[in-house]
């Protein structure tokens, strides 16, 4: 099976879409470094932008349930092994790419993930999700049973894990940071809602998008507090002034709300066809009737 087949072996274009967007980074990558397009420090560069896609593939993979949910798109699902593994190959070039900043001396990467903190959990969410991508095949399935799912719920951790990372490689400009940390808290958010119960329609969703923007921006102004010394009710207010530029709060809720949106519309069309679906019902036993 091909990363663009289903196991029929038929073509999907989903599979075939997401395993060419999977790619386009490195390519991007690749070619900027060819054309020496990365700035004074290309390497470095190049370490900052493949962390920050492999946590976007990471947050990716987790969004496909709540999508499948909100979107009733079950055919995503062919995808999220996809999305994992993708988040996989860009951390471990990731950590390539700091060997070759460090002139390929691997003892001292050693050390260095040893004594630096920040380096110490991102490489234990490396060996995370090793783990998740060497039980991700149908044998390694199989073999587990229903410890298969208990294992890569790991994959939340090593989630956390990954986030705490890129807040403390970014230092003081965390925007990035913050807006990944905002999506995930939106995804659990479903997950908790889906879990208590509530069911994912529109005014529940438009309820989560709310909740996680004021979480975006609780999660900024602590880190803001706690890790650096620059005013973090400046921060704060910075989110209510669109002069400048938009907050990650903002997108955070942008996204909630269109999602909800989504659902809205998946409940409109369903509505439509169930009516049409019973006109048709009713007219087929109306002729049916006619007839006897």
């Amino acid at each position: 099976m091909t990363p663009w087949t289903e196991r029929s072996g038929r073509f999907s274009p989903l599979k075939a879409i997401t395993f060419a967007g999977t790619l386009l980074p490195g390519l991007v990558l690749a070619w900027w470094l060819w054309a020496d397009a990365m700035g004074a420090k290309p390497v470095n560069a190049a370490i900052h932008y493949t962390g920050e896609w492999a946590v976007r593939f990471l947050l990716l993979s987790l969004a496909v349930t709540p999508l499948r949910r909100i979107g009733n798109w079950p055919r995503l699902i062919l995808v999220r092994r996809m999305l994992g593994l993708a988040a996989l190959g860009y951390v471990v070039i990731h950590l390539a790419l700091y060997a070759v900043e460090q002139n390929y001396d691997l003892p001292k990467v050693a050390s260095e993930i040893a004594l630096r903190f920040y380096l110490t959990i991102g490489f234990v969410a490396l060996i995370g999700l090793i783990a998740l991508g060497a039980t991700s095949t149908d044998a390694a399935i199989r073999r587990l049973g229903k410890r298969w799912p208990l294992l890569h719920r790991i994959v939340y951790a090593i989630a956390v894990l990954a986030l705490l990372h890129h807040f403390l490689q970014a230092k003081a400009d965390v925007s990035q940071a913050t807006l990944m940390t905002g999506v995930f808290v939106l995804l659990m958010l479903y997950r908790l809602m889906h879990k208590a119960g509530i069911r994912l329609t529109p005014l529940p969703l438009a309820g989560a998008a709310v909740v996680a923007t004021a979480m975006t921006m609780g999660i900024e102004y602590l880190w803001y507090a706690l890790a650096t010394g620059i005013d973090p009710a400046r921060v704060f207010l910075a989110n209510f002034d669109f002069s400048y530029t938009v907050r990650p709060s903002w997108w955070v809720g942008a996204a909630g709300l269109v999602l909800a949106g989504v659902a809205l519309v998946r409940r409109k069309t369903g509505q439509h066809r169930g009516r049409k679906r019973g006109d048709r019902l009713v007219n087929e036993a109306a002729a049916v009737s006619g007839r006897g």
